[in-house]
């Protein structure tokens, strides 16, 4: 019996450190998805071929608190006023590519996007879109973004400019499906 008493406090110390460390995890995990990466999962076929519907990426937060969105990054953001105005949720996610930033001009005509006049050579769409933009500068803090599949995707091209500050991160890395595992 007093070995058994003896090992009270032993017991009692591993559960503290135990539990310390599980906090320490905790508190970790919590910072780590807050402000540096978060796995997505991908509920639309708006970005095929890129992403297929399934998909689990992680996405990549740091970055931009050190530079803004750039042209052909794949973004994931919260939706702009005009989509919650349709019903969207405020914390729902949308994934799309990055076509041009504040400042750009932005027109589709004859199933070709153009940025600042110039045709964008897209090889990562699905087919060329079906309809027209005329053009459109990008206002001051704004991104035009659109998914890879242009006639199947609720984007720029409909609802109109995103705020800079509704970007969540940048999918990075696929890692699931593993067939399609890697970078995106």
């Amino acid at each position: 019996m007093s070995e058994s008493i003896a090992s009270a406090p032993k017991r009692w110390k591993s559960l503290r450190e135990n539990s310390l460390l599980l906090l320490i995890a905790l508190v970790m995990a919590f910072l780590i998805r807050t402000f540096v990466a978060e796995p997505r999962y991908i509920p639309s076929d708006s970005m095929l071929p890129t992403l297929e519907r399934g998909d689990r990426l992680v996405v990549e937060k740091l970055s931009y608190h050190f530079h803004g969105p750039r042209v052909g990054e794949v973004v994931v953001f919260s939706p702009p006023d005009s989509l919650q105005n349709q019903g969207y949720d405020s914390h729902q996610a949308f994934i799309k590519r990055v076509i041009a930033t504040e400042g750009e001009t932005i027109a589709v005509q004859d199933g070709v996007v153009y940025r600042n006049r110039e045709p964008l050579s897209e090889p990562y769409i699905l087919e060329a879109p079906h309809y027209f933009l005329p053009p459109l500068v990008v206002p001051d803090g704004q991104l035009f973004v659109m998914g890879d599949n242009r006639n199947n995707s609720n984007d720029s091209h409909v609802w109109g400019f995103l705020p800079c500050d509704h970007v969540i991160g940048h999918a990075v890395f696929r890692f699931f499906p593993l067939n399609r595992w890697g970078l995106v």
